[in-house]
């Protein structure tokens, strides 16, 4: 699967953002979704993650009840909406995916998913 996320840019602190990511091929459905981000000078860490269904999310600490992620399977894309940003979520935005035999798994560690996509920029000036 190709992963192509956009929806970057500059805002203000405060300000809200939606980031997209659209993939590419016929099993969307069966992929695991997440974000991560990396800010500079940073490794990159974890922001986000959503199971096949839909039903099961989970997010770091940092940013729960800010951010919401979501899907929808019918346009293989997946969806980051940032409220309340910080300076500190400036950093490159990635989604990535893996192929999961289960409806509910999700999972926080960058090396258990195997499609990337590109990388967004996201700017938050104070």
């Amino acid at each position: 699967v190709q992963l192509q996320a956009s929806g970057g840019g500059s805002v203000q602190a405060g300000g809200s953002l939606r980031l997209s990511c659209a993939a590419s091929g016929r099993t969307f459905s069966t992929f695991v979704l997440g974000w991560f981000r990396q800010a500079p000078g940073k490794e990159r860490e974890f922001v986000a993650t959503i199971s096949r269904s839909g039903g099961t999310t989970y997010y770091a600490d940092s940013v729960k009840g800010r951010f919401t992620i979501s899907r929808d399977n019918a346009k293989n894309t997946v969806y980051l909406q940032m409220n309340s940003l910080k300076p500190e979520d400036t950093a490159v935005y990635y989604c990535a995916a893996f192929s999961s035999a289960s409806v509910s798994y999700t999972a926080r560690s960058e090396g258990t998913y195997n499609y990337w996509g590109q990388g967004t920029l996201v700017t938050v000036s104070s």
